[in-house]
């Protein structure tokens, strides 16, 4: 059996797919094959475990939801991929840190791709194109076992970032692969990052750049 499986989920309400990645993760055992879930989120705003901040602005329409994932306040809605590693990082031999560096590098060389040169910042988890944020991540992890991840904003509505404080980030910029001139659809991207990400955990690829 492989070690690592790949689902395509479509678009999900947010606090239900939580739960089954806790409840999920909660019931695998060591002989359990990682997953990784692919999908979308209906819109809603979501604070990191440790955030007080909130929305500004009224925003009736797009709920607030406590996360326990690690970060801070973001936004998750339809055009964005997001993707969820539930991973056993003993088993990998990883450790949190690694597991970051090569989730901002697979960013990275996804879009590099399609032709976009995308940075990391220094204590600024998340990957960026011109100063501003186009991919973020937020990771749990439970008995050297990790959920949450990452969401890339391929085409997704980014007016609903002007209300918060992206990631903590007071004035930080936030884009998108279409901002960016490029017409990709989610699931064309999601099709993209199994490539990569298959590459990087199964061939435990050590070079991040």
């Amino acid at each position: 059996m492989s070690q690592l499986e790949f689902h395509r989920l479509g678009v999900r309400d947010y606090s239900i797919t939580a739960d089954e990645m806790r409840t999920w993760t909660q019931a695998r055992s060591s002989d359990t094959a990682d997953e990784i879930w692919f999908l979308e989120h209906a819109p809603v705003y979501t604070q990191g475990v440790s955030c007080s901040e909130s929305v500004r602005e009224g925003a009736p329409d797009i709920p607030l939801v406590k996360s326990d994932r690690g970060g801070q306040i973001t936004y998750h809605g339809p055009g964005q991929l997001v993707a969820y590693l539930l991973l056993d990082l003993r088993r990998l031999g990883f450790g949190v840190r690694q597991l970051v560096s090569l989730i901002e590098a697979s960013v990275i060389e996804l879009l590099g791709q399609y032709g976009l040169t995308a940075v990391v910042r220094p204590g600024a988890p998340g990957v960026y194109v011109d100063g501003e944020k186009i991919a973020a991540l937020g990771l749990r992890v439970r008995s050297g076992c990790c959920y949450h991840g990452l969401s890339l904003n391929v085409d997704l509505e980014l007016e609903p970032f002007s209300r918060i404080n992206p990631c903590g980030f007071a004035g930080l910029g936030v884009t998108s692969m279409k901002e960016q001139g490029l017409s990709v659809q989610v699931d064309e991207a999601a099709d993209a990052l199994e490539r990569i990400l298959e590459a990087r955990l199964l061939g435990k690829k050590t070079h991040f750049g």
